[in-house]
């Protein structure tokens, strides 16, 4: 044979490789407003730089491409890795040779330091390959789980994604569905069915909105596929390629608003209820906040924004909803942001204005003492710049563990508005004038003098700026340049910590 009919050869078996199933499948994929696997990486990948690696693994007139794209290219002149599932060829079902082409992948991007994109779209094992498809999931878990906190793992659910699939994604770091083509789901409804006589759609047990805002499974929504794989590319512009790197810089922008507006956005009432975002968007480059889990426990608000150009990790109480208190799912997602940014060199700015833990039966059966500790934790073993900004309300337990001084936040500022103490006033004063209250002439009136006097001698900022607990009372006005000095001062920070295989997380 010819070098040219040889050329003419790899030409048709690459030709097989990209058609997939074929032109039927890919109009059915189509009609279901899906992209295939390979115009899902060509939006996704800065054009002309993807590498496909295995493009000629299993067999290419039976399964080409044994139902993944692999291989690596720029996003935004950065270099990351893919793996994208093909429904279109056998339902995208994981099989040996599927999962040891993922697994190359990961191991590329374990050793080259750079991110990890997995697609997925997939119906699952490939039940006639028996254990050997187990194996690979196994295979995949195991690598998931020695990248995690070396480089960033991102998982998007393009289509279904059931069974011991699901795992993968949840052993990565942040995971994106598409509202109304993509479910999660350990066992389906027809399972759930039989077994427990529960009736439940597909999108109802495991869609995107049921897991962005109700089991918190999934981090990100797009409404479309483009718009979810635009969410990859704003949250990578963010990220380091790995943890021994630094975050990109860019170039500094002005908030969008007046720095005059932050005079306004907290009342000096302590009840009254405002939107933190408004703080965060009068101090960040250009106003712009990638929020995560933004419908989930939303109390809290967590999320990436850039500061003088410099990526942080943003945590804050959301006075909004619940008062802001700390409650289980507001304590677990402010933890694991929390240690995702200190793995990947991400300073942390958190804004506090927290009344405490929520109380109530609910929250104590349901291990509150267990998930608030990991806040404590995440915070303590945090070694990255933190810096604490406090808003209003700082009382009890919930103070420390939103970055307190006690934590070894590295700057605390706080407004004029701060208010810290071991409980709000009312609930002090309730405890400790309760007899002179009950005995005055008019109880009422004497309660709201006391609270008064203790709000003006305990509930301020400067018994705890005597202390030494926070650096300095500031102007509202000032928190932006405050926030950007203090980054600058702290990004030679060395700590070290004692020598251990690993701490014992309160999971």
């Amino acid at each position: 044979m010819s070098m040219q009919e040889k050329l003419e050869q790899l030409q048709v078996l690459r030709s097989k490789v990209q058609a997939g199933g074929g032109d039927k499948r890919i109009d059915k994929q189509h009609a279901a407003g899906k992209k295939t696997a390979r115009e899902r990486i060509d939006y996704l990948f800065d054009p002309g730089t993807f590498r496909e690696i295995d493009v000629f693994a299993g067999d290419p007139n039976k399964n080409p491409g044994e139902g993944v794209v692999t291989g690596y290219g720029l996003v935004d002149g950065r270099k990351v890795y893919i793996y994208a599932q093909d429904f279109t060829v056998t339902g995208g079902s994981l099989g040996k040779i599927h999962a040891q082409k993922i697994c190359k992948v990961l191991d590329l991007a374990m050793r080259t330091g750079a991110p990890v994109i997995g697609l997925n779209d997939s119906g699952g094992a490939r039940i006639q390959e028996g254990v050997d498809a187990l194996n690979g999931y196994g295979e995949i878990f195991f690598r998931n789980t020695i990248a995690s906190g070396v480089i960033p793992q991102l998982s998007v659910i393009m289509g279904p994604c059931a069974g011991g699939a699901v795992y993968s994604p949840a052993l990565m770091d942040f995971i994106f569905m598409v509202n109304g083509t993509s479910q999660m789901f350990i066992t389906g409804p027809q399972v759930i069915k039989a077994v427990t006589g529960e009736e439940v759609s597909m999108e109802q047990l495991g869609g995107a909105m049921t897991h962005n805002q109700t089991s918190g499974v999934a981090h990100f929504m797009g409404e479309d596929e483009e718009h979810c794989l635009d969410m990859v590319k704003q949250l990578l512009s963010y990220l380091p390629l790995n943890n021994n790197e630094q975050p990109p810089a860019y170039e500094a922008q002005e908030p969008a608003v007046d720095k005059e507006v932050l005079l306004d956005i907290v009342p000096t009432q302590p009840n009254m209820p405002y939107d933190v975002k408004k703080v965060i968007s009068a101090v960040v480059d250009g106003g712009e906040f990638l929020e995560v889990l933004p419908l989930y426990a939303k109390n809290a608000v967590i999320g990436f924004a850039r500061m003088n150009g410099q990526s942080v990790g943003i945590v804050a109480n959301q006075p909004d909803f619940l008062a802001g208190c700390l409650d289980i799912n507001a304590s677990d997602k402010i933890s694991r942001f929390v240690r995702f940014c200190d793995a990947f060199n991400i300073p942390l700015v958190t804004f506090m204005d927290v009344p405490g833990f929520l109380p109530g039966t609910a929250q104590e059966f349901g291990g509150i003492i267990r998930h608030g500790a990991k806040m404590l934790y995440a915070y303590s073993e945090a070694t990255v710049p933190k810096i604490t900004i406090i808003l209003r309300k700082a009382y009890g337990g919930a103070y420390l563990a939103m970055c307190s001084s006690s934590l070894r936040a590295d700057m605390v500022y706080a407004w004029p508005t701060a208010e810290i103490a071991v409980m709000g006033p009312e609930g002090a004063v309730n405890i400790i004038h309760r007899n002179e209250i009950a005995n005055a002439e008019n109880p009422m009136q004497e309660r709201e003098r006391l609270v008064k006097e203790y709000r003006d001698n305990f509930a301020n900022p400067y018994v705890a700026s005597s202390r030494g607990f926070v650096d300095d009372v500031i102007d509202p006005r000032d928190t932006r340049a405050r926030i950007i000095d203090a980054l600058q001062v702290l990004s030679s920070k060395r700590e070290s910590r004692p020598g251990k295989k690993h701490g014992n997380l309160p999971v």
